[in-house]
């Protein structure tokens, strides 16, 4: 998944994804989850920040990567989250998923300028400037076309998250990509290597 700040992609993923029996790998949810353990305030800038906060989310990317490599040992399905402000480091993780037999997509969470901002504001707990929401906003719009590139225009989808609750065009775009992604798991794998792997194991 990407999409910027306040673009709801946790909204967009428990209303589209959580039925599929999918593992999430999200580190801000598991940097929270450590935090609130600890009694700390995760909407304190000065906890976050601090060397115990900081240490804290050293420690909980370590448990989210073994946590990851315990899912990929036994091929389950994983969504993996993140802002996609960063180009190289998608493709990178793309990569790694391919060379271990997986099949990759993405889910493009988009919002206008003025709602991410909104959202930001009304986020219970951590908010960023808003010169930060939109300097990421920016750079992962920018990354649009080049996604497409990436993943293949066809597991290239893109769900337009800026309207409320009650707009029925929002809940006809949220049905047809989840059509999508229904489509694409229940594919045969093209993978070479998934294909080897499904081979050796189903004998």
């Amino acid at each position: 998944m990407a999409g910027g700040p306040g673009s709801g992609k946790s909204y967009v993923a428990k209303k589209i994804l959580q039925g599929f029996g999918l593992k999430f790998a999200d580190s801000d949810h598991m940097f929270e989850f450590l935090m609130k353990k600890k009694g700390m305030d995760v909407s304190d800038p000065e906890q976050i920040y601090s060397p115990t906060g900081q240490a804290t989310r050293d420690q909980g990317k370590e448990l989210l990567a073994k946590q990851k490599g315990f899912w990929l040992d036994g091929k389950l399905g994983v969504v993996i989250d993140g802002t996609g402000r960063d180009l190289e480091k998608t493709a990178k993780i793309r990569k790694e998923m391919t060379d271990l037999g997986y099949g990759t997509m993405m889910l493009y969470v988009n919002t206008k300028l003025a709602v991410a901002q909104q959202r930001n504001l009304d986020r219970p707990g951590r908010t960023l400037k808003p010169e930060e929401v939109e300097k990421m906003w920016r750079r992962v719009q920018e990354n649009m076309m080049k996604f497409q590139q990436l993943f293949g225009a066809e597991r290239f989808i893109v769900v337009d998250n800026s309207g409320g609750l009650e707009d029925p065009d929002r809940a006809d775009a949220f049905g047809k990509v989840e059509s999508s992604v229904r489509r694409f798991l229940s594919q045969e794998p093209r993978n070479k290597i998934a294909q080897t792997w499904i081979a050796q194991h189903t004998k």
